[in-house]
């Protein structure tokens, strides 16, 4: 008997590379964070920040943190399943479901979010501040409120054919 192994393809975007500079009696040294979001595209996500000498590590880092970081969304079809509003800071995002055939409508940050999870159509709005930090860590807490219409009918102690009615 063969058994095959499937490993789970995790997608790992890049959000956002910062470099800063220490002032030393040589010179300047400087420093690297980056910002990585990983998901399986399946409804799992997640999002770490690395920091090293070189990017590349400072990038591995960050995939690391963000692997250990992932938690699981309720996805409704290809979209979300109602409209919500994420908060992180002075940083707000607005996440509406959209219909088949309208794409992902989103800036950088909150993009790279939404393709990781596996999120086919959406519509998203930055509100306020537009700090790619306390945009990531507001849109993945709109994500992660989610609740699919099983959790919510099973809350109310009701089917879902009675609350959908």
């Amino acid at each position: 008997m063969v058994r095959e192994e499937e490993e789970e393809q995790i997608i790992e975007k890049v959000v956002h590379i910062n470099r800063v500079a220490k002032v030393v009696k040589g010179g300047r040294r400087f420093n690297f964070s980056a910002i990585v979001v990983t998901g399986d595209g399946k409804g799992m996500v997640g999002a770490g920040l690395g920091k090293a000498n070189e990017v590349p590590e400072a990038i591995r880092k960050g995939g690391e943190k963000a692997r250990k970081n992932m938690r699981p969304i309720s996805l409704f079809e290809d979209t979300i399943p109602y409209r919500v509003i994420g908060v992180f800071g002075s940083s707000s995002v607005l996440l509406k479901p959209a219909q088949p055939g309208t794409g992902i409508i989103a800036g950088g940050a909150v993009r790279a979010v939404l393709e990781t999870v596996g999120v086919k159509n959406i519509v998203s709005k930055c509100l306020r501040s537009n700090n790619p930090h306390n945009l990531v860590k507001a849109t993945l807490n709109g994500l992660w409120s989610l609740r699919s219409r099983e959790e919510i009918a099973r809350s109310r102690g009701k089917t879902v054919e009675e609350v959908l009615a």
